[in-house]
């Protein structure tokens, strides 16, 4: 079990992941405000249609149902004893729809964030912290998932907690972040930074990125952050598709399924390896997405400008590293001392 996705990840020339789990739950009829990993349990078919849906479009691998299945996720609805539960569960019902499939398709466990700062900023202790990624990824191991799969992090210490609890459960891991304050996480790191971070630890991942973010174009000019530190190690991109806007009522996101086949190809020749989607993205985007990474050849890697004229403009000047942001940094800097 352990080597089946470095495996599978070495002999593919890409991997295509899946897409949303949020925005196609919501879609079944999840409400807002609701855990999804109670429906591991309480609507396990219609986990598994999930599920379905990525495998029926194309993708390579998919993540379980487990995003918020840590004991302080789960605390919020009164189910932090049901750890254990929930996330094999969920690693149960992906190895059932992977098995059954006549290609590979790799089960990974979804890993999100504990929703807590850690110290010293916030309360939470590495220790705690190692202990309740530690718990999940049991429990994911324990359901069959082929890899870890920690995502959407903004704290290099969360980072850190989240890979040695992987590799006390003894599992390979892949790790993304989610660049969406001006190129930079929430946290302040920006994709050199993570680049370093990765390579710093003593458990590596097989693969890191970015998802999430604030759009397409975003996360490609990180993608390219990340190539140019000269890594050799896989590179992510989970991008949404495209900027979530309120359309009666309700968020729907603007990236057409033609515009994440561009997206996909892009990213390709940016430098990812694992190229998926994450809010907003339907089975209909990932069947598009398939189809350009399988019929279009290999292109130069794209400028910013390029990517801006197929996918839009960036939501911000910077990528939060470079003389921009140290000028930015520097003026914040003066005016704080100002204030003083």
């Amino acid at each position: 079990m352990t080597n089946f996705f470095a495996e599978f990840l070495a002999e593919k020339d890409v991997l295509l992941a899946d897409g949303a789990t949020g925005t196609n739950l919501f879609n079944m009829g999840l409400q807002s405000g609701d855990a999804p990993e109670l429906w591991n349990t309480d609507e396990p078919k219609k986990i598994m249609a999930l599920y379905q849906g990525s495998v029926d479009a194309g993708s390579d691998l998919f993540l379980t149902n487990s995003f918020g299945g840590t004991a302080a996720r789960l605390k919020l609805h009164d189910a932090q004893g049901r750890v254990r539960e929930l996330n094999r569960t969920a690693a149960e019902l992906g190895r059932e729809v992977a098995d059954k499939c006549e290609r590979k398709i790799a089960v990974a466990g979804s890993v999100g964030p504990t929703g807590e700062i850690m110290q010293p900023v916030g309360e939470l202790s590495h220790a705690l912290a190692v202990e309740m990624f530690h718990e999940q990824a049991e429990a994911l191991k324990e359901g069959g998932v082929d890899v870890l799969w920690v995502e959407t992090i903004s704290a290099p210490e969360e980072f850190r907690a989240a890979a040695e609890a992987f590799a006390l459960a003894d599992m390979p891991w892949c790790g993304t972040m989610s660049f969406d304050t001006a190129g930079r996480t929430m946290m302040g790191v920006t994709s050199a930074d993570m680049a370093q971070l990765v390579e710093d630890l003593p458990n590596a991942p097989l693969a890191f990125g970015a998802n999430c973010g604030t759009g397409s174009s975003d996360i490609l000019r990180t993608v390219l952050g990340f190539a140019a530190q000269g890594t050799e190690r896989p590179i992510i991109s989970k991008g949404n598709a495209g900027i979530p806007k309120y359309v009666d009522g309700h968020i729907h996101y603007d990236g057409t399924p033609e515009l994440m086949g561009e997206y996909a190809i892009l990213a390709r020749d940016s430098g990812a390896k694992i190229i998926g989607g994450c809010c907003g993205t339907m089975p209909d985007h990932l069947r598009h997405m398939r189809e350009a990474l399988d019929t279009r050849p290999r292109g130069d890697r794209p400028t910013l400008e390029r990517i801006v004229d197929v996918l839009g403009p960036f939501s911000s000047a910077s990528d939060g590293t470079g003389e921009d942001a140290k000028d930015a940094s520097e003026r914040r800097s003066r005016r704080g001392r100002r204030r003083s």
